[in-house]
């Protein structure tokens, strides 16, 4: 026998071997999926946001049908879809509470002092390295529309003052827009929540309001008219503790209009801020 017919046999035994394993481990060692999480899979969006707490729809589906999570938890689905999915795998759908992203500022270019002219990369994040991009306050938003940019959904764009307005019908919860923000502008809130406090600079009285007109100067009305516990003053900046205790009262003396009540959209005009402060001053 010549050494081509010996090779060839060895070859053939080989694939032969390994075929039997690989027959072998696929009778006895195969992973059968459930069908049902194909059948969830394509009754989602498909729009792999996250904002569930899963990578994506896919794992999302697999966490449903294994009941470590509620089909509520999707943000972006309908409630008449979370309702159908919840049919098929025999549970409860949990609704729950819409979350949206709120923005912390409201310092657009009418009321924020600038100091220098930013001539450099249209980026946030590059405008933030360059000294916040020659805005008096390096706390609030740049303009640069980074979470416009970022936003898969089209829930977020730039208005006239240069501040992105979130769509609350829009937007999913997904927090793109709170991770690629360099100032940490955004959270993601219940939308039951309506006193925004839109403002994150730590400075107080004159000099708060000599880098931004509509910055919390720390007076405190706020806390001191609200519900006890509603609203706190931190390092110089009025926090909302308890969303469910803060109402309109919170803001009623406010003489910059840094703490508002956020109805629809997210942006309190600088027209309505205007008539609050010379109402209050």
């Amino acid at each position: 026998m010549n050494e081509i017919a010996i090779a060839g046999l060895i070859m053939t035994g080989v694939a032969g071997f390994f075929g039997t394993v690989l027959a072998l481990a696929n009778r006895f060692l195969r992973v059968v999926e459930d069908p049902r999480i194909e059948v969830v899979e394509g009754m989602l969006p498909g729009t792999n946001c996250g904002a569930c707490g899963q990578p994506g729809c896919r794992s999302f589906a697999e966490a449903l049908v294994q009941d470590t999570t509620v089909p509520g938890k999707c943000t972006v689905s309908t409630g008449e879809a979370i309702e159908d999915i919840a049919s098929v795998l025999g549970v409860d759908a949990d609704l729950q509470e819409k979350r949206i992203a709120r923005l912390h500022c409201a310092g657009g270019k009418s009321s924020v002092r600038r100091v220098a002219d930013y001539r450099g990369e249209s980026s946030c994040r590059a405008a933030f390295v360059v000294s916040g991009g020659g805005r008096a306050c390096p706390w609030g938003c740049l303009g640069l529309g980074d979470c416009d940019v970022v936003c898969t959904f089209d829930a977020i764009r730039m208005n006239d003052e240069g501040l992105p307005v979130v769509d609350v019908e829009a937007c999913t919860a997904c927090g793109d827009c709170v991770d690629v923000c360099p100032l940490d502008l955004f959270t993601i809130e219940a939308i039951s929540t309506k006193v925004i406090v839109q403002c994150s600079s730590p400075l107080a009285g004159d000099q708060a309001r000599a880098a931004c007109e509509v910055a919390c100067d720390a007076c405190g009305r706020c806390a001191l008219d609200g519900r006890e516990g509603a609203v706190e003053m931190i390092g110089g900046l009025a926090v909302v503790r308890i969303p469910s205790r803060a109402t309109e009262e919170c803001t009623f003396r406010c003489p910059t209009g840094a703490i508002a009540v956020i109805e629809g959209e997210q942006f309190q005009e600088m027209e309505l801020v205007q008539v609050r402060r010379s109402r209050h001053a």
